[in-house]
């Protein structure tokens, strides 16, 4: 594993183009390697107590399915240190992509993610056109040495036709997904060894006078 040689800039302004050019954006080695291994370092010290079964849906409609998704997760606060780092590293990222492509992105929220081996997310949507307020998505893979016979690879299908395959990301430690959270269905393929990931979004403020938008 090497130290990105960009700075967080010119890994912005990357991302940047990307997204506004094709709509994701996939970069290995993406944070310092001090940060990234201290967010490694974090979940794997966790308890398996600290993690809870994940579900589908907001609010009053969250429900678990273990059809749909068998990992667990774990959200981020600013008590850690490490999660701290992270959380600052995304409102820095926020504000850049404000300036630089008028997303009007208000908020982050993010959780750790832990699929042991078997577990899945089927192909699923973070967004829907309409009544969205998750717009940019992001996930950081947090696996060393991850081998191709490992399986859990990210599965993003194309926007104009959500049957189609576009391409399969492995979760190598230090890699970064970036996509519109309204135009890319996507799937979790089972792993064969525990993977982890922090799993985020960008999202609009949804706020009326008589309703707060909650941060989840």
């Amino acid at each position: 594993m090497q130290l990105a040689e960009t700075s967080h800039d010119d890994l912005f302004e990357s991302l940047a183009t990307d997204l506004q050019t094709q709509g994701y954006a996939i970069t290995h080695d993406a944070l310092p390697l001090l940060m990234s291994s201290g967010l490694l370092n974090r979940v794997v010290r966790l308890q398996h107590g600290d993690f809870t079964a994940a579900g589908t849906g907001r609010q009053q409609q969250h429900q678990l399915n273990q059809f749909v998704r068998r990992d667990k997760i774990r959200w981020l606060s600013n008590d850690d240190p490490a999660e701290a780092a992270w959380l600052d590293y995304m409102a820095e990222l926020q504000r850049y992509m404000n300036r630089r492509l008028y997303l009007g992105l208000f908020s982050y929220e993010g959780h750790f993610a832990h699929y042991q081996p078997g577990d899945f997310y089927k192909k699923h949507m973070d967004a829907f056109k309409g009544q969205a307020n998750r717009v940019l998505t992001t996930v950081l893979y947090l696996n060393p040495n991850w081998e191709v016979q490992d399986g859990g690879e990210l599965v993003i299908y194309q926007a104009e036709n959500h049957e189609q395959e576009l391409l399969r990301v492995s979760p190598r430690f230090g890699t970064l997904v970036t996509f519109l959270s309204e135009d890319y269905p996507h799937e979790v393929l089972p792993a064969k060894r525990d993977r982890y990931s922090i799993a985020g979004w960008f999202r609009l403020n949804s706020s009326t006078p008589l309703r707060a938008d909650p941060p989840r």
